[in-house]
C-alpha cells in the first residue's frame, strides 16, 4: 500500500517511505500542527486483524511513549485511521547499528563500549519505569550523525511477542539475540534485555552473532544449550574486563547475569578506566542449583513385611466390628466437624475479603498527596529510597512496592514502600580540550557524563589529543548527557597530483586543490620535450605527504626557429626613377645587392634590378618578433639603409 501523499489524522502528511521491516513500514512525514518532520511507523496488515494484539499494542505503545531519555527514540503519538495503526516517532538522521556492523565489520572496542553504555543507560531508565524492551538487537539501535545511540521500538516487541508471534518463522532476525528463557517461550524480564545487550556487544566486537544455524529453532536451541566462543578468542584486541562483562551478561541462568542494567552500566564505564582489571564479579550458583544427595533406605523383602507388619485396614475393620456404637458416634462427630469447618472457612474468607483494599497508583504523586491517598485507603506508606530521575520532578514518587495493578488488593494496614525522585541530577562539564583522549574519557565519566568521539585532522594538535568539545566547559547539564569531543588524527595526509604536461598556471591550481603549497618554478631548455609546460616536479605524483607540503615545478621554455618571406620594394627604398637614352629608349635599371639583417644579424642577401618592387628574401629567427633592417648596395656603395622594428616573423612581410 502506497501511503505517500496521504494525511493521517488531518495532521501528518506522508512524504516518502524511508524503511521497511517485518512488522511495519516507516515513512518520513511532516506534522502540520507543529511544523516539524517526524517518522511514522505503520503496522502491516497482518498485525491489524488481531483484536487482542491491537489492544495490547495500544497499551504498550502508550507505555513506551512515557519514556523520555536521550538514548531512547521519542514516541510522540499513537493512533489509527481506516484500519491503519501507526506510531509517530522522533525522526533520527543516522544509520542502524546493524548497517554499521555490516559495512565496517569488527568495530573498535572503545567505540563499542561507548555505544553499549548508552544502550544500558536507556535500558536502566526503561526498567525503572517498568518497561522491558524484549527485542534488543542492532536493528533497533540507531546511531545518529553525532554518534549518539538511540534505542527504538520500546514496548512494541512485547505486544508482538505476546499476541501475534506463534512460530520462530516470523522472528528470524530477532532469534539471534533472544535470551534462553525467551527462546524457550518462558517468562522474560529486565535480565532478558541484559542478555540481548551482551549479544549486541558480542557482534560489535567480532562482526558476527554468537550462534548461527539454518533454522530459527536450531539457533534458539543453541542459546539454551551451547556456550558461545569467548569474544577474546575471536578478537584478541578486546580487553579482559570487557570479555568478562559479555560472559556475565550472556549467562544462560538469569540468576547468574547482572542483576540490573545499572550494574552492567557501572562495569562498562569501569572497563574504559581499567581495561585489564578483574572487577567483574561472576555470580555463583545458589545451593538450590547444586545437586543434592538423598539417602536411600533399602527395601525390605516381602516375607519380612508379612512377619513384622500387620495390615492396618484389617485391624480397623476388626475394631469397628467389635464396637459398632462407637463407630456410629464417630461418624456423627466427623459430619458435624466438616459442617462447622465449612462455615468457619467461609467466614474467614469473607471476613478477609472485607478487610482487603485496592492498591492505589502512587507514581507521580508527592509524598504528602500519596500519604493522604494511602491513609484514606487504610494503608501505610514508607519512603524506602531516594533516586535521581531525569523525567520525574523532585519530591514525586518514582516507583512503589507493591506496584499498582488492576484488581490487586492487599489487607488493610499493609505498608507500601515508595522511592522518591531527587529530580534531574545535574553536573558540570569539565574542560577536556588538550587532554589525551583516555584522560578526557575518565574526566567525563567522573562527571557522570557520556561521550561521543569524532575524529578530526589537525595541523597543530598532536594525534589522540582533544581538539575541541561541543559543549562549553563549566556548563551545567543533566547527568548522562553525551558530550561530543573532537580527537585529533594528526596532520591530514594528501596525495600529490600529476602535474606533467600542465601549464604553469594550471599546475599552481592543481597544487592548491590538493591542499598543497606552491613553492617555486624552475626553467629548463629542452627542445626534445614539449615547450611551455611542466616537465618535472620535486615530489613524485601519487606520493602521500602532509597537508601544505611545498611543491616545486620545472617548466620547459625555449625559442623555436621562426621563418618568414621579406617582400622588399627596392625602387621605393632607393627612390629609383626610370631613365631613357638619347633616342628615348628605356635604359635598364642597374643591379643592386639587397641585404636583410634580423636584430642586427645578417639573415639573407639577394641581387635585384633597382626598379624591382617585389624583391623576395627568406629569413629565419629564434625570436617570434624582431627588428628587420634592409641595406641596399650599388657597386659596393650603400645607397639605402632602412630599419623596421617589432616585425612578427611569420608568413610574408611587405617592406616598406
Amino acid at each position: 500500500m502506497n501511503l505517500v501523499g496521504k494525511i493521517l489524522n488531518n495532521r501528518y502528511e506522508i512524504l516518502k517511505q524511508i524503511g521497511s521491516g517485518g512488522m511495519a513500514t516507516v515513512y518520513k512525514a511532516k506534522c502540520q500542527l507543529l511544523n516539524r518532520y517526524v517518522a511514522i511507523k505503520v503496522l502491516r496488515d497482518e498485525f491489524t486483524t488481531d483484536a487482542e494484539f491491537i489492544k495490547r499494542f495500544n497499551s504498550e505503545a502508550q507505555s513506551a511513549a512515557s519514556l523520555t531519555h536521550p538514548n531512547i527514540v521519542g514516541i510522540y503519538d499513537v493512533g489509527n485511521e481506516d484500519n491503519l495503526y501507526y506510531i509517530v516517532m522522533e525522526l533520527i538522521k543516522g544509520k542502524t547499528l546493524k548497517e554499521i556492523i555490516t559495512t565496517d565489520g569488527i568495530l573498535p572496542w572503545k567505540w563499542s563500549v561507548n555505544v553499549a553504555i548508552q544502550i544500558a543507560s536507556a535500558l536502566e531508565f526503561a526498567h525503572k519505569n517498568n518497561v522491558v524492551h524484549r527485542d534488543i538487537k542492532p536493528h533497533n539501535i540507531i546511531i545518529t550523525e553525532e554518534g549518539v545511540a538511540k534505542v527504538t521500538d520500546f514496548g512494541i516487541a512485547r505486544a508482538i511477542s505476546n499476541s501475534t508471534i506463534t512460530s520462530f518463522g516470523s522472528t528470524m532476525g530477532s532469534v539471534h539475540y533472544f535470551s534462553p528463557e525467551h527462546a524457550k517461550g518462558g517468562y522474560t524480564n529486565a535480565k532478558s534485555d541484559i542478555y540481548s545487550l551482551g549479544v549486541v556487544l558480542y557482534e560489535m566486537l567480532t562482526g558476527k552473532v554468537p550462534f548461527e544455524a539454518d533454522t530459527p529453532v536450531s539457533i534458539a536451541l543453541k542459546h539454551m544449550q551451547e556456550d558461545a566462543i569467548e569474544v577474546k578468542k575471536l578478537n584478541p584486541t578486546v580487553p579482559a574486563s570487557l570479555n568478562d562483562i559479555i560472559k556475565k551478561a550472556m549467562q544462560k541462568d538469569p540468576n547468574l547475569r547482572y542483576d540490573s542494567a545499572e550494574e552492567i552500566l557501572e562495569d562498562l564505564k569501569e572497563t574504559l578506566k581499567n581495561p585489564e582489571g578483574t572487577f567483574v564479579k561472576m555470580n555463583e550458583k545458589t545451593d538450590m542449583d547444586k545437586t543434592q544427595r538423598v539417602n536411600i533406605i533399602a527395601p525390605e523383602n516381602n516375607e519380612t513385611k508379612k512377619e513384622n507388619r500387620s495390615d492396618p485396614d484389617e485391624e480397623k475393620k476388626g475394631f469397628f466390628k467389635r464396637h459398632k456404637v462407637l463407630g456410629i458416634i464417630l461418624g456423627i462427630i466427623i459430619v458435624i466437624a466438616i459442617f462447622f469447618g465449612a462455615i468457619f472457612g467461609a467466614y474467614t474468607i469473607f471476613s478477609k475479603k472485607e478487610n482487603q483494599v485496592q492498591i492505589p497508583n502512587l507514581v507521580g504523586m508527592t509524598i504528602d498527596a500519596a500519604t493522604t491517598v494511602v491513609n484514606d485507603a487504610k494503608l501505610k506508606i514508607q519512603e524506602s529510597d531516594e533516586r535521581y530521575d531525569p523525567t520525574i520532578p523532585e519530591g514525586q514518587i518514582i516507583e512503589q512496592d507493591p506496584g499498582y495493578q488492576d484488581n490487586f488488593s492487599v489487607i488493610e494496614g499493609s505498608t507500601i514502600n515508595v522511592v522518591v525522585s531527587k529530580g534531574q541530577q545535574m553536573t558540570t562539564v569539565p574542560n577536556v580540550v588538550g587532554m589525551i583522549k583516555d584522560d578526557a574519557y575518565k574526566a567525563l565519566q567522573n562527571a557522570n557524563l557520556n561521550y561521543t568521539e569524532t575524529d578530526e585532522n589537525s595541523d597543530t594538535v598532536q594525534k589522540d589529543y582533544v581538539i575541541k568539545q561541543d559543549t562549553d566547559p563549566d556548563t551545567e547539564i543533566p547527568a548522562g548527557t553525551a558530550i561530543v569531543i573532537h580527537v585529533s588524527t594528526g596532520v591530514q595526509q594528501v596525495t600529490v597530483p600529476d602535474l606533467s604536461g600542465k601549464t604553469e598556471a594550471d599546475a599552481k591550481k592543481a597544487i592548491s586543490s590538493a591542499n598543497l603549497k606552491y613553492k617555486a618554478t624552475l626553467i629548463t631548455n629542452d627542445p626534445s620535450k614539449p615547450n611551455g609546460v611542466v616537465v618535472s616536479q620535486n615530489i613524485s605524483a601519487g606520493s602521500t605527504v602532509d597537508k601544505n607540503t611545498e611543491i616545486t615545478i620545472t617548466v620547459n621554455q625555449f625559442n623555436a626557429v621562426q621563418s618568414a618571406n621579406l617582400i622588399v620594394d627596392v625602387a621605393t627604398l632607393t627612390d629609383y626613377t626610370a631613365k631613357t637614352d638619347a633616342d628615348g629608349n628605356p635604359v635598364a635599371a642597374p643591379q643592386v645587392t639587397v641585404k636583410a639583417l634580423v636584430d642586427g644579424t645578417a639573415a639573407a642577401t639577394g641581387v635585384f634590378a633597382q626598379d624591382t618592387s617585389t624583391a623576395k628574401l627568406s629569413i629565419t629567427s629564434n625570436n617570434s618578433v624582431a627588428t628587420i633592417t634592409i641595406v641596399i648596395d650599388l657597386s659596393g656603395n650603400e645607397i639605402s639603409r632602412t630599419s623596421y622594428a617589432s616585425q612578427t616573423i611569420s608568413g610574408n612581410i611587405n617592406l616598406p
